[in-house]
């Protein structure tokens, strides 16, 4: 297959999605009224907390269709580039195919104009794709992420949510979207502070999906039985790096042992 050639005033530049379009692949097609019966998988709970060091991100394991657990392990929290990342709420498949065309899109940027983008300039790219979404969020096919990310040069984290039309938010301190956001957030905003270490921001993360999953049937909760834990990562100077199972697990014990204490059933 050889490389597609342009004219000077057809170049997408350095767009991924508009080198598609050039090609007639749009990337956001909406496939039409759904038939009777047809559930949509959903995503539900994610979440984004600042930290001295960073940013700690999210998400719940659980995917639903309608009122059933459709999938217990899914990935809502994924690098978006070495410096930044993405987590995703609603329809689960067109949300997939969003976070790997942003993946992409950064990559693609970078190899064309030998540098990446400014981290304001990713939040900017991910806004036009969820607007090129809209037409399928109208037919029940929304898709909300959450951005964070390391600003190299602020040397800070920041967070950027989006609604279904494309707008984009900055959150100075922390957010949480998806089924159970509300509660989530409600719980990280009790116990919040901008000087946390990497362990305790893990830890208010952990605890506010628990208490998400305790409001929120959509909302997986951990599972240790199967192994089962939230996605959390931490985005500092150093990268994007998820944190191990095992840790996020321990995590959790400390959760429950801190509730047992005070007289909380787990």
């Amino acid at each position: 297959m050889s490389l597609p050639l342009f004219r000077p005033q057809d170049d997408p530049g350095p767009s991924f999605v508009e080198l598609l379009r050039k090609l007639g692949q749009p990337p956001f097609q909406a496939p039409g009224a759904a038939g009777p019966g047809f559930e949509v998988r959903h995503g539900t709970t994610i979440a984004a907390i600042c930290y001295a060091d960073g940013v700690v991100m999210a998400g719940d394991r659980r995917a639903t269709a309608g009122s059933s657990i459709a999938h217990r392990t899914m990935e809502k929290v994924h690098p978006a580039d070495r410096h930044s990342g993405v987590a995703i709420a609603g329809a689960a498949g067109p949300a997939m195919d969003m976070v790997r065309l942003f993946q992409l899109q950064l990559e693609h940027y970078e190899k064309v104009e030998g540098q990446a983008l400014s981290l304001e300039g990713k939040a900017n790219q991910l806004s036009e794709m969820v607007k090129s979404n809209l037409q399928m969020a109208m037919q029940g096919f929304v898709v909300v992420p959450l951005f964070a990310g390391y600003d190299l040069r602020r040397r800070t984290g920041r967070i950027y949510t989006y609604d279904p039309t494309g707008g984009r938010y900055e959150e100075t301190d922390f957010h949480a979207d998806g089924s159970g956001g509300r509660d989530a957030r409600t719980t990280i905003k009790l116990s919040w502070t901008e000087d946390m270490t990497r362990a305790a921001t893990i830890e208010l993360a952990v605890l506010a999906l628990y208490e998400a999953a305790d409001e929120d049937s959509a909302t997986g909760g951990p599972d240790a039985v199967r192994g089962i834990y939230p996605t959390v990562a931490t985005i500092t100077a150093a990268g994007f790096e998820r944190v191990p199972d095992s840790e996020v697990a321990e995590r959790f014990a400390s959760v429950i042992t801190a509730k047992s204490e005070k007289g909380h059933r787990p």
